[in-house]
Order: structure tokens, then sequence, then C-alpha cells
């Protein structure tokens, strides 16, 4: 079968990053364009640690797609968890919903809960594998396909940048893969329970996530640098991370 010029792309730059950059590491959300990533790396045998971060505040749907996942593929799925003694400081501080009553608690929370396992998860490695895409959101609209994060020391690999919504639906369907039953429900991007809601037809995609703030604060920290935006840097023009 020959693949569509999109798929081809996205493979050839998982297999060259990969290969180019290792250690890698694929922080996979369960998302639909997580699952298009999880199915790539599955079927072609793909050298990269597959990890996600559970919260503890997800839907029970998210943790049953990630044993579906688990079962179809048959990889190991590295969970981490926010640490319990700072979970425990934000909570006494905040209160458990304490993200909704500003942007400083809810990145709070995002940074106890998100993006100190991230941390924890990206240590040693040399390439991070993301499912961002530039149509996901106004925060997104220069996403690269590869770049350093200064951040983390690594190169990002953002495969499916430059997929459309259609695409990414596409595939899902001719290779049968599985995905979030909340999807069905309204839901097209999906975080934690108490952060995100279904979307009425018509509406932005990301308008259920973080619905309460404006469009260009719905970031989350794990994909923001140090100037408050998304990497935009051009590995070719750049030093590479150590």
């Amino acid at each position: 079968m020959t693949r569509p010029a999109h798929e081809y792309a996205a493979l050839a730059a998982l297999a060259e990053a990969v290969r180019e950059h290792a250690p890698a590491a694929f922080s996979c959300s369960f998302g639909l364009e997580d699952m298009v990533i999880l199915d790539l790396i599955a079927r072609h045998d793909l050298r990269a640690e597959v990890f996600t971060i559970d919260t503890g505040r997800l839907h029970e749907e998210t943790h049953a797609l990630m044993a579906r996942a688990r079962a179809r593929y048959g990889r190991e799925i590295r969970v981490l968890f926010p640490q319990a003694e700072a979970l425990e400081r934000l909570v006494r501080r905040d209160g458990p919903n304490g993200f909704y009553s500003s942007l400083e608690a809810r990145h709070a929370c995002c940074a106890v809960r998100k993006v100190e396992p991230l941390g924890r998860a990206l240590a040693g490695k040399r390439l991070w594998i993301t499912g961002l895409r530039r149509g996901q959101a106004v925060t997104r609209a220069e996403v690269p396909v590869l770049a350093a994060d200064p951040v983390h020391d690594l190169f990002k690999l953002n495969p499916l940048a430059e997929w459309t919504e259609k695409q990414v639906l596409a595939y899902l369907r001719e290779y049968d893969v599985p995905v979030n039953a909340l999807h069905a429900r309204g839901y097209p991007s999906i975080g934690c329970a108490p952060c995100t809601r279904a979307v009425e037809p018509g509406e932005d995609p990301r308008a259920g996530r973080w619905w309460w703030e404006q469009p260009e604060h719905k970031e989350c920290g794990l994909h923001v640098g140090p100037d408050g935006r998304l990497a935009r840097t051009n590995p070719r023009s750049s030093r590479q991370p150590a």
C-alpha cells in the first residue's frame, strides 16, 4: 500500500530523529494525535520509550484507553505521577479546585501535576516526541517539526506538526486505531477532567480546555519555553543540545 505523503513524511521524521538523537521518549496523552504516533512507533518498532503522566484528575475513559493501548500494542507504557508532598502542599494552599480562581493558580497546579513529572520522564533523554499540531490552537500555529528545546536540553520532535485534523482522523480510521470514548461525546481535546468540557458544533477544538481562560493562555507549561512561548528554534541554526 502506498502511504500518503504526509504519513510517509511523519514516519521518516520519526525514524530519522529516533536514530540520530537516541535515547528518545514519547509523551503520550492518548489524544487523537498521540494515538497516531503511538501506532506509528509500535507498528514500525521504533526505539522510543513511551510514557504518560497521570495527574490524578484524568477521566476514567482515558484510563480505559490506556489499558486498551497496552493490550493492542504490547508495549510498556511508563506512568508517572505527581510527587505526593508537592501535591499535598498545593491542595493545602489552593484547595482541590483552586485552578479555577486565577491563571497563576492554574499554572501552579499544572506545574505540580504535569511539568515536574515531565522533567523526570525526560531526564537523560536526547529526543522528546509529542503530538503537537499547528492547527490545534493559536498558541501552536508556528510549531516546527523539529526544534531544540532549551528547557530540557534536548531535541523536540512534532512529527504531525503539518497534519490537518482531517488527515489525523483518516489515519485513525485506516488503521483502526483505538481512541478515547469521549471524542464521540464532543470532546475533541482531552486533559484533566475538571479542566475539560465538551464543545458545541462549530466551536474551536480547544475551546473545551480551560474554557474560562483566554485562548492565548491555553497551555499547561509542558511545551512552553523560558519566554512563555512554544519553542520555534530551527536545530540547523542552533547549538545542539548536550
